[in-house]
C-alpha cells in the first residue's frame, strides 16, 4: 500500500533527520565551550523527542489534531506496553528507587492532569479541549522537571538511570565529523521536515482510505513508528544483559511527550480530544501506576511475568481500540 510505504519512508527520514541533527549541534556546543552537562540536558534530551515534536507540530498546524493526540498517547502506551515489555521479557530489569521516588510521580501526574484536562464533557458538558492555557500549564510543569534534571546532572549523579542514558547518548553523539557540524544540522532539519510532511500527509491519507479516524493511525502506526529508538535501544541493552537503563530512557523520553510535545501542539492549535482518546489517556495511566507496585511487591524486579503481562495488555488493548472504533 502506497500510504505505508510513504509513512515508513517518513518515519525514515524522521529519525536520520534527529540523528543528524543531534549530532551537529553537539558539536557546535561543544566547540563553543559549552559543558557536555548542558549539552545532554538540552540538545540530545530534546533530540531524542524530535520525531514526535515534528509530526505533531505539523499535525497541529493542518488541522489533524487526532494525528498529533494520537501520536502522543500513543507513543507513551507503546513505550510501557511493547518497548518496556519486550525489553524486560528479553531480560529481566531493576527498577531504581530514584526513579520511582521522582521520575514516574511526575510522569503519573502529567498522565492524569491531562486526563483531568480532557473531561471537559464530565465537567462542563463540552467538547474535551487542551487550548492555549492547558498547554501553559503542562509546559510550566516540564520547566518544573528540567529544574530537577539540572540540579541532579550538576551534582553528577551517575548512578541516575535517565542521567546515565542522557550522558552516554551525549558522549555518542560528541564523535561526530566536527568540520560537516553546520552540514549535519542543515541536513537535519530539512530530514526533519521532509519525514514530518510525508508522515502527516500519507497518514491522513490513510485515515482516508480505510475510513478510520487519524486517531488510530497516529496510536498504532506514527506511534511505534517514531517510537523505534526507544525500541532498538532497550532491545540492544537487554541482549547486552545491561537493561537497567531501558527503564530511565522510557520514562524520560513519556515526561517529554507528555509535558513538551503535547503542548507545544496545543500551542499551534489547541487540540480537541478526539472520541475515545480519554480511555487512551487512562491506558497510560494504567501502564504508569503498574510500575509502582511492582517495584514494592516485587523486589524492584521487573521480571518476565510482568513484562509478557505488559506486552499482552498492549496487545488487548490494540486489537479492543481497532474493533471499537
Amino acid at each position: 500500500m502506497t500510504e505505508i510505504l510513504g509513512i515508513g519512508l517518513g518515519i525514515a527520514l524522521l529519525l536520520a533527520g534527529a540523528t543528524a541533527l543531534i549530532g551537529g549541534s553537539s558539536q557546535i556546543a561543544t566547540r563553543w565551550g559549552v559543558s557536555e552537562i548542558i549539552v545532554g540536558l538540552t540538545i540530545v534530551a530534546f533530540g531524542t523527542s524530535l520525531p514526535e515534536l515534528v509530526v505533531n507540530i505539523l499535525s497541529a498546524l493542518r488541522g489533524e489534531t487526532d494525528l498529533a493526540f494520537g501520536n502522543v498517547v500513543g507513543s507513551n502506551i507503546a513505550n510501557f506496553g511493547l518497548v518496556l515489555g519486550a525489553a524486560a521479557a528479553i531480560a529481566p530489569m531493576h527498577i531504581h528507587g530514584q526513579l520511582i521516588r521522582r521520575e514516574l510521580p511526575l510522569l503519573l501526574l502529567a498522565t492524569l492532569v491531562i486526563t483531568v484536562m480532557a473531561l471537559d464533557s464530565v465537567f462542563d458538558g463540552t467538547s474535551p479541549y487542551i487550548g492555549r492555557s492547558e498547554s501553559i500549564v503542562l509546559l510550566l510543569l516540564f520547566f518544573v522537571f528540567l529544574y530537577l534534571i539540572a540540579g541532579d546532572m550538576l551534582r553528577a549523579q551517575d548512578d541516575e538511570p535517565l542521567l546515565a542514558e542522557i550522558g552516554s547518548a551525549t558522549h555518542a553523539v560528541a564523535t561526530s565529523a566536527d568540520k560537516y557540524r553546520w552540514v549535519l544540522v542543515i541536513f537535519g532539519i530539512a530530514l526533519l521536515y521532509a519525514g514530518g510532511d510525508l508522515t502527516v500527509r500519507y497518514a491522513t491519507a490513510m485515515a482516508l482510505r480505510l475510513e478510520i479516524s487519524a486517531t488510530l493511525v497516529g496510536l498504532f502506526v506514527v506511534a511505534i513508528g517514531t517510537s523505534l529508538p526507544e525500541l532498538v535501544t532497550s532491545i540492544i541493552a537487554a541482549i547486552r544483559k545491561s537493561p537497567d537503563l531501558a527503564l530511565g530512557n522510557i520514562v524520560g523520553s513519556n515526561i517529554f511527550n507528555a509535558l513538551f510535545v503535547l503542548p507545544c501542539a496545543g500551542m499551534w492549535h489547541g487540540l480537541v480530544i478526539p472520541r475515545g482518546g480519554v480511555i487512551d489517556l487512562l491506558m497510560s495511566l494504567l501502564f504508569v501506576g503498574a510500575i509502582i507496585p511492582v517495584f514494592y511487591l516485587g523486589q524492584a524486579r521487573l521480571g518476565r511475568p510482568v513484562a509478557l503481562a505488559f506486552l499482552g495488555a498492549y496487545c488487548v488493548y490494540a486489537v479492543w481500540r481497532v474493533s471499537s472504533a
